[in-house]
């Protein structure tokens, strides 16, 4: 018994030490106005260049890559995790930009294109960043998609294929053979590289 508490209370302080909670956290049922099929949201990258998303019937693809693998990152200019794994992400996009690429949302919080260009050079963040007004409606679409339940900690993120969201590991349970559809807190980057790795493999079978 003393042995089952001590794992718990271990899982409850590694995610309390590897993710961001905010006091202005939206809760998953408040109402939005969700995206229709063939919707198309422009998104502006503070790094440069610009990407427009299309709604699936649940989910999204980029225009003009449909065939990447394509990863929402929500994150918080604030989120201790979200400095430290920023530049990790860039090199993660650059081994792998032929078939993959990163959106990065910011997200529980209300900063200037400014705010997160500092943040993307201080942390080495140089895949795509955006500070659309647009992001919050993206997030909670996809967290709608994937009904997701809890509460809401950054980074968290989404992955999917072909406007399909995608099977994921379970980091903080490795001991489960279930996948899940998001990865929550700061996660292995090696965890994300074997999901892509599958994930493409996967798509060409």
């Amino acid at each position: 018994m003393k042995k089952t508490t001590y794992l718990f209370l271990t899982f409850i302080f590694a995610l309390f030490i590897s993710a961001c909670s905010s006091e202005e956290k939206i809760e998953n049922d408040f109402i939005f106005a969700e995206y229709k099929m063939g919707d198309e949201i422009l998104l502006k990258s503070i790094n440069g260049g610009e990407k427009t998303l299309i709604r699936t019937q649940n989910g999204f693809i980029v225009k003009g890559e449909e065939n990447k693998i394509l990863m929402f990152d929500f994150f918080g200019t604030f989120c201790t995790p979200c400095q430290e794994e920023a530049p990790h992400l860039t090199n993660l996009w650059q081994k792998n930009k032929e078939n993959f690429t990163i959106i990065g949302l910011s997200h529980f919080e209300n900063v200037s294109d400014q705010a997160v260009k500092d943040f993307a050079i201080k942390y080495g963040a140089y895949y795509f960043l955006s500070n659309s007004k647009e992001n919050d409606r993206i997030v909670a679409q996809a967290l709608k998609d994937i009904n997701y339940q809890n509460m809401e900690q950054l980074p968290f993120k989404v992955v999917l294929k072909n406007g399909i969201y995608q099977d994921l590991t379970d980091f903080w349970n490795k001991d489960s053979k279930n996948y899940v559809k998001y990865y929550l807190g700061k996660i292995s980057i090696q965890t994300m590289q074997e999901d892509i790795a599958r994930i493409i493999n996967e798509s060409k079978k």
